[in-house]
């Protein structure tokens, strides 16, 4: 049964992830890869802050694996990150590229903290 429930958060978190690309690009541009920045973002507060929910408010293993590996897993795109950054580099664009991947790396580890927070704050636990 877990299986199913992978599936299914993969599902919605690939479904979230197209729908966040295409209204991000649709204002920010295409300077950067301001969808994917955004989807990793809000990806990393979202399972920093399912993993203390989850465990605060002892959540069965199916919907703690839901939202933490498949619905996140499918969300945040460090891949898509990966190879864009790569791509900047090819085209001699140092400094974008350098930006694109340390802003992602430091802003994605402060999310993740602050989604813990926020989950203990919001759980008092």
């Amino acid at each position: 049964m877990l299986l199913v429930y992978l599936a299914l958060g993969g599902l919605l978190g690939t479904l979230a992830r197209y729908g966040l690309g295409l209204w991000v690009y649709s204002w920010a541009g295409s300077w950067l890869p301001w969808g994917t920045l955004a989807a990793n973002l809000l990806g990393s507060l979202l399972l920093g802050f399912a993993i203390h929910a989850t465990e605060a408010m002892a959540i069965s293993p199916e919907i703690r694996g839901l939202i933490t590996v498949g619905f996140c897993g499918a969300f945040t795109t460090f891949s898509a990150l990966s190879y864009e950054t790569v791509a900047l580099l090819q085209e001699g664009e140092w400094w974008r590229a350098s930006l694109y991947a340390f802003g992602s790396l430091g802003l994605g580890l402060t999310a993740v903290a602050g989604g813990l927070s926020l989950a203990e704050f919001a759980l008092r636990t």
